[in-house]
């Protein structure tokens, strides 16, 4: 979602370039076109203001290190006042109570009920043993959609008579209390604008709650709106954090680089897809470092452990070693990359990834390598040898593609096999993989 803002950040820092100090008239326009990207990005200007005033404050007089160039001094000045900006650390949930309740707030379309499901998955993957409460009886189908997430993930949701909030409230905590769970995340109505009524009730839930957190959900596609909304529901409840839902859309992206400025208030938690697992920590270094094109390494190792299947990684490593490897195995290979996300996201995370990457193409050929391995029998996949073209022929009609495509998996699948068996260093991996289907 940053690409954008990486392309314009990236014409300021050239402007640097092959400078021998960074001084006040070679930084003036790089400072201009940081301005400007920022408020492209709908970033809010009294946080560009400040943003820029800090920059040029750090920045004028600083000799270039003997490790930096001007450029490289300039990024790392940008860097550090947007981790600032951002919070400087990730923010965690503080709950102390037992059970600990967590009220989630915010206007309706933003994604609140799905929020809900997502954040008591993360707890309970955490070891926990939450209850959802579902008090928005004014959006039609709200409970319903609580309920058929809950079920899914195998969580209780309290529903009461469906009809009064704190009726709803109140039987959650009694029920909490009654199955011994360690954390309630209640569900509270939204609006399509904010209105003193909205405030009031939710006001009552909290009195009655009070609870260890109070988050907000705010839509990052919403831009400036979403802020003013932000700064009057911190207002009338003092929240204690943010969740920042949508990141896997088209935002610009400047409501999560404004909403801590203007309330004080961390952002907690991103969502990144519309999965049940799809919530996750925010940390303000590792977003920085995407804005900035630098990757983000660690979060793509926690994707990996927390996705892919370390014992099936084993297997596979060790089948790979013993030239062993055949198409069953390179389908699970495909379906462990698949858990991952999506490919753009997984691509964004990379140092140095071109931005011209054909992100499409990849995911359509993903899923057609799938669709053809899927078409073939057992035997075909573990001894592809006897893929003659009449059988060809039939999985191509099976997978819906081509004798083509089929010819294209096939011969992709013996270079694959070739480089293991050829390889004798690991750091010829990345090197072997051009031209393979994904």
């Amino acid at each position: 979602m940053f690409e954008t803002l990486q392309e314009k950040l990236g014409r300021a820092f050239k402007l640097l370039s092959g400078k021998g100090r960074i001084s006040e008239k070679n930084i003036e326009e790089a400072v201009r076109q940081v301005r400007l990207s920022l408020l492209e990005a709908d970033v809010n200007y009294k946080v560009v203001k400040e943003f820029t005033s800090e920059v040029v404050d750090k920045a004028l007089g600083e000799e270039v290190l003997r490790s930096f160039s001007p450029d490289q001094q300039f990024i790392k000045i940008v860097r550090d006042e947007l981790i600032r900006v951002l919070g400087g650390k990730s923010a965690r949930l503080e709950l102390s109570s037992s059970p600990a309740g967590i009220v989630l707030v915010g206007l309706q379309g933003t994604g609140k009920t799905t929020t809900c499901a997502k954040l008591a998955y993360k707890l309970k993957s955490q070891g926990k043993k939450p209850l959802l409460v579902a008090a928005d009886v004014y959006r039609p189908a709200a409970i319903d959609q609580l309920e058929q997430l809950g079920r899914q993930m195998g969580i209780a949701v309290c529903s009461g008579d469906r009809k009064n909030p704190l009726k709803i409230v109140r039987q959650g905590m009694e029920d909490a209390s009654r199955n011994v769970n360690d954390v309630i995340v209640f569900d509270t109505a939204g609006r399509l604008h904010i209105d003193e009524q909205m405030m009031t009730e939710v006001r009552e839930i909290v009195s009655v709650v009070k609870p260890d957190e109070i988050l907000m959900i705010v839509d990052s596609m919403m831009g400036q709106d979403a802020v003013n909304s932000a700064r009057k529901f911190n207002d009338a409840l003092e929240l204690s954090g943010f969740v920042v839902t949508k990141l896997d859309g088209d935002a610009r992206g400047g409501v999560i680089l404004s909403i801590r400025h203007v309330t004080g208030k961390p952002v907690k938690f991103v969502g990144t897809s519309e999965k049940v697992d799809g919530l996750e920590v925010f940390h303000p270094d590792r977003l920085v470092g995407r804005i900035l094109g630098m990757g983000d390494v660690l979060s793509l190792v926690d994707k990996l452990q927390e996705k892919v299947d370390t014992d099936k990684a084993r297997e596979l490593e060790e089948k790979f070693m013993k030239n062993k490897f055949d198409l069953e195995d390179f389908l699970v290979q495909l379906r462990e990359l698949k858990k991952m996300g999506s490919l753009a996201d997984i691509l964004e995370m990379v140092p140095g990834m071109p931005k011209d990457v054909d992100v499409v193409g990849g995911e359509k050929n993903i899923a057609r390598t799938e669709a053809i391995i899927n078409s073939m029998t057992s035997g075909e996949r573990k001894n592809p040898r006897i893929i003659d073209y009449s059988r060809k022929q039939r999985i191509a009609r099976g997978s819906g593609t081509t004798v083509v495509e089929v010819n294209k998996v096939l011969k992709s699948f013996d270079q694959m096999k070739g480089m293991f068996k050829k390889m004798g260093k690991k750091g010829k991996l990345l090197k072997g993989l051009k031209g393979m289907p994904f």
